[in-house]
């Protein structure tokens, strides 16, 4: 059984991490934080997350834009991204999808370059993180429509089991983060004790979505730990099955034996 986690979705990059992220990147190994993959949001933040992981050997990165950012996606944007997916420290195209609670961007456009994004990924042949707010409906449906065949992660998933349900019958996988810890996350606790193991990663998020106990601080990968200590109680499991088993759907998901990284359950 293993010590380590992998933080399958953690804002890196953030400016929040300005002060302290080389210390943070340093006490990786002390933490038992295996390796890291930093999603995207948009253009800018795309190639900042290349940056981050050509000078980290455990760290990888994404390219794509959020939802929120939708209505600046066009031709040159998407044409860089090709370009910057050649990076071979690019796991993801991530994290896209719908988010009807702000709609800082048109639902329609929203939609439009969640599909142009799906293709992408495809074209690209590299797996695809949604982000899917207040939208379940119109996720399911595209996705269930155009990324038949792909590799999905719902990351930061916070929807009832009847709806978790219905993506593991697609063969998808779930990111749980800190929101399980939530005294108020009912629905959410019934996700993380009956999703299958073998669907299972974990995230955090940060510097959001903040784990118990230090809820209110900014939230950094190492506390992918509480999530799945969490997980483990919720399930009454030993916490070193939880983690072994995120860990190899991690591996798995994002091929990152491909990308040069040694799987540690390899020697176990």
């Amino acid at each position: 059984m293993t010590k380590y986690i992998i933080d399958s979705h953690a804002h890196l990059d953030d400016s929040r991490f300005d002060e302290d992220r080389v210390d943070l990147i340093e006490r990786f190994e002390k933490d038992d934080v295996y390796a890291m993959i930093n999603p995207a949001f948009d253009l800018d933040s795309s190639k900042r997350s290349i940056d981050l992981s050509n000078n980290n050997e455990k760290i990888f990165a994404m390219v794509g834009t959020h939802p929120h950012d939708a209505k600046d996606y066009n031709e040159e944007v998407e044409k860089q991204y090709i370009e910057l997916s050649k990076n071979p420290k690019v796991v993801a195209v991530g994290e896209i999808g719908l988010d009807y609670y702000y709609d800082n961007s048109e639902r329609e456009v929203q939609r439009d370059v969640f599909i142009r994004q799906i293709e992408l990924a495809r074209t690209l042949d590299l797996p695809i993180v949604i982000h899917s707010r207040d939208a379940v409906e119109d996720t399911y449906k595209i996705l269930s429509e155009h990324a038949k065949d792909m590799k999905v992660l719902l990351h930061a998933f916070s929807e009832s089991w009847e709806v978790c349900e219905r993506y593991l019958k697609l063969g998808y996988k779930i990111a749980l983060g800190g929101v399980v810890t939530f005294k108020n996350a009912r629905k959410l606790l019934e996700v993380a004790e009956k999703v299958p193991l073998e669907n299972l990663l974990l995230e955090t998020d940060s510097p959001y979505l903040t784990p118990h106990p230090h809820r209110g601080k900014r939230n950094e990968p190492s506390y992918t730990h509480f999530v799945a200590e969490k997980i483990a109680e919720l399930k009454g499991i030993p916490v070193e099955e939880v983690r072994q088993h995120a860990l190899k759907n991690t591996f798995e998901f994002f091929e990152l034996e491909k990308y040069g990284l040694t799987n540690p359950l390899s020697k176990e």
